[in-house]
């Protein structure tokens, strides 16, 4: 059986980023053989919110590259300029490009590594590789749309598998009533329900806002409830100053630090991003409700300080027994569809690691990414997106990506050329018996 040296779960931007720098990384003789898998049958980045006029909140300079090589091909500018829009971007005046288009960037990267990707595979395990007292290869097991187990083994692992749906525990008896969902899967589902006349929407961040600006606009005719726990919406902060949090020398500073100053950066700067729309979304929000004040017709409410008790499924709609933190008093309020902006959670990944966890240590992660493991495991595992705490609250953005993908190749080769010189008595054969 082949082995690759790396095999990579996931190929999103974090993924794509690292294909790119191995990539770049053999023009000076560092030749990495990598595979990736991607459970979605195609490429797609946060395709169910890919709503109208939905724009970037970081800049294009930090695309998959630029940090790390601004004269790589794989640039923005490189983009732009390979499809004839670059002087137009240019007369746009703007670092943010539409969503839209920095999917259709990240597709046109993606697509430069379609031989060494297989779509519509998902992980379903990793499994230790014995030679003698030791762990020397991995062998992930992933299955297709045909049920069909496929089974690669690799030197090397990166997971990148990016958040996960957070549903609130009042909600998870519910999970399969078509009448709740999440914001990850909005553009998809909010077809089922274009004659809901009452739909809430639950969450104080971007995906919040930007999904009641979508029902907004979308009917005249749909009542929209913005239900939160907060006081009021607070913009994120993308001051000078406070965005030096997402510079990537100060990842070395959060990772160099005893964890109580590790929780308390993370404490201090939450807000930056989580529950923290774009102040122009929250503009926007707040005209609408003020229109409807001008108007005298009230048709969206937005319940602030208000918590969900309770998800109770009705013949009539979904009922939620909501509580007014302000006047400490319970309601109920029905609704023929719910959208949970809730956020994401990102250790799904341990799932995957199961069988491995006897050879790592609580799963801490080094600077460089790479899991903690015990001395007879030799697989270098890294992990993309899933080390906020250790690294800071740039580990799940695309601010550092170009250059954590940089040290994680470093790493990587590191560790490969490490394997490759060990005696011979300790090395393995190209074939597995």
């Amino acid at each position: 059986m082949k082995i690759y040296d790396l095999i990579g779960i996931g190929f999103g931007p974090s993924n794509i980023a690292l294909a790119i720098a191995l990539e770049e990384k053999k023009q000076i003789d560092h030749h990495v053989e990598s595979f990736f898998i991607e459970k979605q049958p195609s490429f797609a980045w946060h395709a169910n919110m890919m709503l109208d006029n939905a724009h970037m909140q970081v800049s294009f300079l930090k695309d998959l590259v630029t940090m790390r090589n601004p004269s790589s091909r794989f640039t923005f500018i490189n983009y732009l300029h390979e499809n004839n829009r670059l002087q137009d971007f240019i007369n746009l005046k703007t670092f943010f490009p539409s969503r839209h288009e920095f999917n259709d960037y990240l597709t046109w990267a993606a697509a430069h590594f379609n031989h060494c990707c297989a779509y519509g595979e998902e992980v379903i395990e990793v499994l230790p590789e014995k030679l003698g007292d030791e762990i020397a290869l991995l062998r992930v097991r992933s299955r297709d749309k045909s049920q069909v187990v496929h089974e690669r083994v690799t030197r090397s692992l990166v997971i990148s598998i990016g958040g996960q749906p957070r549903i609130p525990d009042c909600f998870s008896s519910l999970k399969k009533d078509a009448r709740i969902f999440h914001s990850n899967n909005y553009l998809q589902e909010i077809k089922q329900h274009v004659s809901a006349k009452k739909i809430a929407v639950v969450g104080a961040g971007q995906s919040a806002s930007e999904i009641f600006m979508d029902l907004h606009h979308r009917s005249k005719h749909t009542q929209v409830d913005l239900i939160m726990r907060a006081r009021s919406i607070k913009p994120s902060d993308d001051s000078p100053f406070v965005n030096e949090i997402f510079n990537t020398d100060f990842t070395d500073y959060v990772f160099n630090s005893p964890e109580q100053k590790r929780t308390e950066i993370l404490d201090e700067f939450w807000h930056t991003n989580y529950a923290a729309p774009d102040l122009v979304l929250i503009e926007q929000i707040f005209n609408v409700f003020y229109q409807q004040k001008v108007s005298g017709i009230e048709r969206h409410r937005f319940l602030r300080r208000h918590e969900v008790r309770k998800a109770i499924a009705q013949p009539g709609g979904i009922q939620l027994i909501l509580h007014d933190l302000n006047a400490d008093n319970p309601r109920a309020e029905t609704y023929d569809a719910v959208v949970l902006a809730t956020g994401y959670h990102r250790d799904h990944y341990k799932s995957l690691l199961t069988p491995l966890a006897p050879y790592f240590r609580d799963l801490t992660v080094d600077r460089h990414y790479r899991l903690c493991s015990a001395p007879n495991f030799k697989p270098a595992v890294f992990l993309q997106g899933a080390c906020e705490s250790s690294h800071g609250l740039s580990d799940t953005l695309l601010s550092v990506t170009a250059v954590r993908t940089s040290e994680i190749a470093q790493a990587l080769i590191q560790s490969l050329n490490h394997s490759k010189n060990m005696p011979a008595k300790r090395t393995m054969s190209t074939e597995l018996v």
